[in-house]
């Protein structure tokens, strides 16, 4: 098509920030019609859209030109034109210089292209027809002018110093006390200390007041997130490919993730599926993943599906590298490993890169000022969801808003399993927001929708930073499930592959409203969350994705594999029958099999700003999947028919008795004040041996000691022989100390006292009291069995056979000839 005369498009609205909020005012361009608003191209080229203004002579381009009208946003969109759906893709360049601005690239044509320009900015709209039918397209666009930062006075806010301080917790209250503060707290952490990001002085005076006792690990997070950028820059720069999948050298945009989805898809049609999520994106984003399989099109081919996501949390840029290099190494391994081929011929793969893609969009686009301000959008971590804030923070779109980065839920907090408890906030501007009810989110809706659907029976949800593999249950009271060794088992093997700590989610503080807590107790499927890293939410590059994902220095798993080992056992597990359960019967060629669950499950009870509690809300849940029959003999991976959130509460029989109690002795005279200890090593320290099987049998043991006033602070702490902290105590404001170990390992322990602070230091208040107290294991609990419901159709839909079918983990039940009548009784057959 040759080159035809453009003609300005039609700006929509223009928004601006004014002292009394927002204004809206109309903009008019003279001789500006409707037809201005359509893009056409006859031809279609699967070419990335942003990587250059192509010539208007090309095939699949058209293009507008148009100057910016203010100092603000651009919101470039496209949308289906006539019903016509196909896939066009958009991108935003400066005249001048050809560089991007804005870009989308999803896979139909739905995009919005969105970024910062200045006023009397030169730009050209290119909308680029990638494949389909459609040949045209509609394009609106809309100028926002914004004041500086967003601010209602026009006046950016004065940043205050932003620092990371390790807070000490001890004690599971310390923990909930933290929590309660609302502050940021992250992922990084152990059983007796929590890192936690303080933005300015009023969190520092909120810390302060609490009474926890904190060292600052990092003091000023703006000079290392501007480090951090000029460190990619210059990686980026001096180094041609990297070790990943991808070679990738830096940290991807929304749009390129967009692309090299539906690009791996083109390339390898047979292996490699492209789709969008159910739900768009609360500014109405399209949410993307892809499925790696052989015979990639026929979903309901009964094989375990293993579900890998990143970026529920918009600044955890890491997340979503290692879930699209995952991608590629299943790709690059399906043509080049013989063990990979393997797994991916017994297993579906799905990855969703972007959970939480207008989050992402803002985070990753903003500049990096890494101060933790109202403003600082490079570090938003929740989604763009308006609707819960207060009415004069609603105003104004999700990029610069008078609330900034406050706004928003935490999709890590929205979904149903414990929602609403301890562990998430009810204040609209904490980071952990836990939305106005489960569920809420489209982002959450989007994988309750496919995990619902789909047999999902390994999931990694990947977050950062911590270095850590968190297992279910997000809440400590309550105890394992029956799965716990299995559980425990996979999470352990994937963390002796990246040098993580493998632990319940709880262990590192309680958490309500995750992903893998709510995919595990309502579907049975193995679910795992990963904090990638140590250093930051999204630290150079070359050490958070390139290290971590390839174990190599300075990773914690260099020479061990890494997340690319990890992830790799997780497909391992996911093909292996022992981790789940597995259907077989005889059905005919075409017949349509179905598993259908639903159910209810009740929330915590919900907690309130003020501190108080509203009954649990019941939600309901209906699982259902299917297969499709190519005719004889069938196998169908499945989850366990029992939910594990009824199947009952992990525990052991005791094997003896419990061992007798044993006297603390304390050594003479009192030790010096310390309050920098382990820094300052002053203490005292006290042997004990902890016996084992045939003689007895430990469920856990207690070291506990006294002394005489609330005013005098002793802190206890408890080796193993190799030197590594087990337990601890050290509240405060108590006359006692207790640390609990649960299911201890025989063998010899040191438990050390720390005088930490004396009312009186030349009339020492001394403990005394000190023993350790053991108990017994405490039994598994088993609650009731559930079935699924399995129905036959057959090639017109009418139903053939029903049954109601039990399995559990690891175990093969025959159904028989399930579409014929006889199958109405109910099926419990086991190979």
């Amino acid at each position: 098509m040759g080159p035809r005369r453009r003609s300005p498009v039609v700006l929509r609205t223009a928004i601006a920030l004014g002292a009394s909020g927002l204004v809206i005012f109309g903009v008019t361009v003279p001789s500006a019609t409707a037809a201005d608003n359509v893009m056409r191209a006859d031809g279609s080229a699967g070419r990335a859209c942003y990587e250059s203004v192509q010539s208007r002579r090309a095939a699949g381009i058209d293009q507008r030109e148009m100057t910016s009208t203010v100092d603000g946003l651009i919101q470039a969109r496209l949308a289906p034109r006539d019903g016509a759906e196909g896939d066009w893709d958009l991108a935003v360049f400066d005249k001048a210089t050809g560089k991007v601005v804005a870009a989308s690239a999803a896979l139909r044509s739905r995009e919005l292209a969105e970024s910062f320009v200045k006023k009397d900015q030169q730009l050209i709209v290119q909308a680029c027809r990638y494949s389909g039918s459609a040949r045209t397209v509609t394009v609106g666009v809309d100028f926002l002018a914004l004041t500086p930062q967003g601010t209602p006075t026009g006046v950016a806010e004065q940043a205050q110093r932003a620092e990371v301080v390790r807070v000490e917790t001890p004690e599971r209250t310390d923990k909930s006390k933290l929590l309660a503060l609302g502050l940021d707290v992250t992922e990084k952490g152990d059983e007796t200390g929590i890192e936690v990001v303080l933005a300015d002085d009023a969190d520092r005076k909120t810390l302060r007041d609490s009474g926890l006792r904190s060292t600052v690990i990092n003091p000023d997070l703006s000079k290392t997130s501007r480090e951090d950028a000029a460190r990619d820059r210059e990686y980026a720069a001096t180094t041609q490919a990297s070790g990943l999948p991808s070679g990738r050298t830096s940290y991807r945009h929304l749009y390129e993730y967009e692309f090299e989805l539906k690009e791996l898809a083109r390339k390898n049609p047979k292996l490699v599926k492209a789709f969008t999520l159910p739900n768009p994106s609360v500014e109405g984003r399209d949410v993307l993943g892809v499925e790696i399989a052989t015979d990639v099109a026929n979903i309901a081919d009964g094989k375990p599906v293993n579900f890998t996501m990143g970026v529920h949390h918009a600044r955890e840029w890491p997340a979503s590298e290692h879930a699209i290099e995952w991608a590629y190494e299943l790709v690059n391994g399906y043509q080049k490993d013989p063990a990979i081929k393997s797994l991916v011929g017994k297993t579906r793969n799905i990855v969703v890169p972007i959970v939480n893609p207008d989050g992402f969009s803002i985070s990753r686009e903003a500049e990096p000022k890494g101060d933790f301000s109202r403003f600082d959008y490079e570090m938003k971590r929740k989604n763009c969801q308006a609707a819960d804030s207060p009415p004069q923070f609603r105003t104004g779109v999700c990029k610069a808003n008078p609330a900034g980065r406050e706004r928003g839920t935490d999709p890590n907090r929205n979904y149903a399993t414990f929602w609403g408890g301890n562990g998430a906030s009810p204040n609209w501007n904490s980071d952990t927001f836990r939305g106005a009810g489960p569920f809420s989110e489209p982002e959450t809706r989007n994988i309750r929708e496919l995990v619902s659907k789909r047999q999902v029976t390994n999931l990694i949800t990947l977050h950062t930073y911590g270095n850590l593999i968190l297992r279910p249950p997000g809440v400590a009271d309550t105890r394992a499930p029956l799965d716990e060794p299995v559980l425990k088992a996979l999470g352990d093997k994937m963390a002796s592959r990246n040098g993580y700590r493998s632990i319940p989610s709880w262990g590192l503080y309680d958490t309500t409203g995750t992903t893998e807590d709510w995919s595990f107790w309502s579907t049975g499927g193995l679910g795992y969350t990963f904090e990638i890293n140590t250093a930051g939410f999204h630290p150079p590059f070359q050490n958070a994705v390139v290290a971590e994902y390839t174990g190599t220095a300075p990773a914690a798993g260099a020479g061990k594999g890494g997340n690319r080992a990890a992830f790799l056992d997780m497909l391992g597990s996911a093909a292996d029958p022992a981790q789940h359960a597995t259907l077989i019967g005889s059905a005919p060629r075409g017949y349509q099999l179905k598993l259908h669950k639903t159910f209810q499950t009740p929330t915590s009870p919900v907690l309130q700003p003020d501190g108080s509690t509203k009954p649990p809300i019941y939600v309901t849940d209906t699982l259902d999947s299917t297969y499709s029959s190519t005719g004889g003999r069938f196998a169908w991976s499945v989850n366990p028919s029992t939910r594990p959130y009824v199947a009952g509460r992990y525990g052991r029989e005791p094997q003896g008795p419990p061992q007798a109690t044993l006297p603390l002795a304390n050594p003479a005279g009192v030790p010096a004040e310390n309050t920098q200890y382990p820094g300052n090593p002053v203490a005292e320290s006290m042997p004990f041996t902890i016996k084992g099987l045939p003689e007895v049998d430990n469920g856990r043991f207690d070291v506990v000691v006294e002394w005489a006033s609330t005013d005098t602070d002793w802190d206890l702490y408890v080796y193993n022989a190799a030197g590594e902290l087990v337990t601890s105590s050290a509240a405060g404001g108590t006359k006692s100390e207790r640390a609990t170990l649960f299911d201890p390992p025989p063998g010899n322990y040191t438990a050390v006292m720390v005088n930490y602070d004396q009312v009186d230091p030349a009339n020492p208040d001394d403990w005394g009291n000190g023993r350790i107290e053991f108990a017994s294991p405490i039994p598994p609990t088993y609650g009731t069995k559930e079935a699924y419901t399995l129905t036959c159709t057959n090639r017109i839909g009418r139903l053939v056979g029903i049954a109601d079918v039990f399995a559990d983990r690891g175990q093969t039940v025959d159904v028989g000839e399930v579409c014929t009548n006889s199958a109405r009784a109910t099926k419990d057959r086991r190979r």
